[in-house]
């Protein structure tokens, strides 16, 4: 299903699904929101109305930040789908798909039909009398279950008359509905352009560009409504490029359609329609909305159990959401803002997961099951151990395993990673340690750093780091406080790419991103952060004391170079390559 119209576009006269028919019409009976462009200079509220008739039924919008005259629609506007539990199939917008032939057209036709595998050694281990099985979500094309609400929104755009030869499909996305976007775009023909988070691994990058697709990443921080966010920055190429569509998978009605039509569907033909419970990583929420509606009209008695990272606000009641943490590793799961798409009334309790028993879990399904799944698989099967203790024996619980392994082959399944996440411990690693390993690093010779401020001009600054032999430097204010880091390599590829000038400050161009570590730590974590990062910040915290209550502050000490003359036990001086492995000597800023 294409996405919502602004206001200078025609609305689709024939909507694909009936139950949200209302999302696709601004004039359509009491569903009358205004949408588009909004003129909000001056404006710090904006109040939608949706039923003219009733003045009460409005919502308020924060447009403090947002720039005039901003053309976008909101991902977590309140849904008009009708569908309800018991309502009359007689209109029902549901496809029954025929089953695939042997030869198939192509790829996009072995979207579907996954396989439930029967979870054997990890129940044991935690106690389960249940039967719990795996529906695995990465045998779909292009490995995960995103690829069945791509193809889904593209045909049903397709259909509508929306989507046209030679358009543009543009998607902000965590990566997997890109994946499977692009997957659908180079079958079929169509210009792909995703926009995706930092944060998501490179090896989703590597696939979409493999697959044709062109990518333009944003700050993992960025709020959802903000216009640098993933969200925001779609939407503006949308109104920038001619012909362009977002199909929007958090609005999207063909979402949760998917998922009732065909994932729930076979869920149900391969238990044999007897489930007592399922668990589902909730992201989007059109998979666990779409395959609980169709179970709870199936199996009255079932308990869906919603698992959401800590971190994320899609759990309830809003109690669970209340935490310090505000960024997770876990990729495609939980969000900063309530998704259209995501129907929480079918949800009958919620687990909030953290990342060190998702990725872990997942390495155990790796190992023991010999299931090469993804991160936020691992999310839902430590969240379904747990919950699913209540279940007896001769019952039922499903597990969706969203995507594979091949995404994350730098991330949780390096050990490296792991430790330096802080979700495994290194002496759970390394046999035998080099006789270096447990040196401090405070008992080092190591000479003054080289610091700069942020408003020295980049000019000034390539200047000094090619003079002193460096390839990067910290950017502290005038307290001594770290802002960032500033490479060498960056500042110029930002200047030959015109984003910054030679006369702008260094403060355009920081890395606020970069690993830290403490004079109260040894060589050993040194060397796993220099086997995967050209450098890391060794800072000291000292105390200030002021009239409020005193606060910690960190300050660069000092530099160390990637290999360092130590003196051993014997006395003798031997080289210690701090990481292992590595063939360049590069400088450590600390």
């Amino acid at each position: 299903m294409p996405s919502v119209p602004s206001t200078k576009e025609s609305p689709v006269k024939s909507p694909v699904c009936p139950h949200a028919g209302k999302l696709l019409s601004h004039s359509n009976g009491d569903a009358k929101l205004r949408e588009g462009s909004f003129p909000l200079n001056g404006i710090e509220k904006l109040t939608v109305v949706q039923n003219p008739e009733d003045s009460s039924k409005t919502i308020q919008i924060n447009t403090k930040n947002a720039s005039p005259e901003r053309k976008w629609i909101r991902p977590d506007l309140p849904s008009r789908c009708t569908w309800s539990l018991g309502a009359s199939k007689a209109d029902s917008p549901h496809t029954q798909f025929p089953v695939a032939p042997t030869i198939l057209p192509d790829i996009l036709h072995r979207i579907g039909d996954t396989p439930m595998v029967r979870i054997n050694k990890i129940p044991k281990v935690f106690g389960l009398k249940c039967e719990l099985l795996a529906k695995c979500e990465y045998f779909n094309a292009g490995g995960s279950v995103k690829d069945r609400i791509s193809l889904r929104m593209v045909e049903d755009a397709e259909r509508a008359g929306i989507l046209k030869p030679g358009d543009t499909i543009i998607e902000p996305t965590s990566g997997n509905t890109g994946i499977g976007l692009a997957l659908a775009a180079a079958v079929k023909g169509y210009r792909c352009i995703i926009v995706m988070p930092e944060k998501m691994s490179m090896e989703k990058v590597d696939v979409l560009r493999a697959l044709g697709a062109e990518i333009v990443r944003t700050p993992t921080s960025a709020r959802f409504d903000s216009p640098e966010s993933h969200v925001g920055v779609a939407w503006r190429l949308k109104n920038e490029i001619p012909n362009s569509h977002i199909l929007d998978q958090y609005r999207n009605p063909s979402n949760p359609l998917a998922h009732y039509d065909t994932t729930a569907e076979e869920i149900l033909e391969q238990c044999d329609g007897k489930v007592d419970m399922l668990v589902v990583g909730a992201g989007t929420g059109g998979t666990i909305t779409g395959v609980a509606r169709k179970l709870k009209e199936r199996c009255p008695n079932i308990k869906i159990v919603g698992v959401d990272p800590e971190g994320s606000i899609l759990a309830e009641p809003e109690e669970l959401n209340k935490t310090d943490k505000t960024q997770y590793e876990v990729e495609g799961i939980g969000y900063d803002f309530i998704p259209t798409v995501l129907d929480r009334s079918v949800v009958d309790a919620w687990y909030k997961s953290n990342d060190e028993e998702s990725f872990n879990m997942s390495r155990m399904l790796i190992r023991d099951e010999g299931l090469l799944c993804g991160g936020s698989s691992g999310t839902a099967m430590a969240a379904a151990v747990n919950v699913a203790k209540e279940l007896k024996e001769g019952q039922r619980c499903v597990v969706i395993l969203p995507d594979s392994i091949r995404n994350y082959m730098s991330k949780f399944l390096s050990d490296k990673w792991m430790v330096q996440k802080g979700f495994l411990r290194e002496e759970d690693l390394m046999v035998k340690k080099p006789w270096w390993w447990n040196l401090k690093l405070q008992g080092l010779n190591m000479s003054a750093p080289l610091t700069v401020l942020p408003t020295v001009t980049c000019q000034k600054t390539i200047k000094i780091l090619k003079e002193k032999g460096f390839d990067q430097a910290p950017v502290v204010d005038d307290a001594g406080l770290i802002l960032g880091m500033v490479t060498l390599g960056n500042m110029l590829s930002s200047i030959l790419a015109g984003k910054i000038k030679l006369s702008d400050p260094v403060s355009k161009v920081l890395y606020k991103q970069f690993k830290q570590i403490r004079l109260t730590d040894n060589l050993g974590k040194l060397s796993r952060i220099l086997e995967t990062d050209h450098f890391a910040l060794v800072v000291h915290e000292q105390i200030q004391c002021k009239s409020v209550p005193q606060n910690l502050k960190q300050n660069v000490p000092t530099y160390v170079q990637r290999y360092l003359t130590l003196k051993s036990n014997t006395g003798v001086k031997k080289h210690a390559n701090c990481a292992q492995n590595a063939t360049r000597n590069i400088q450590i800023i600390c």
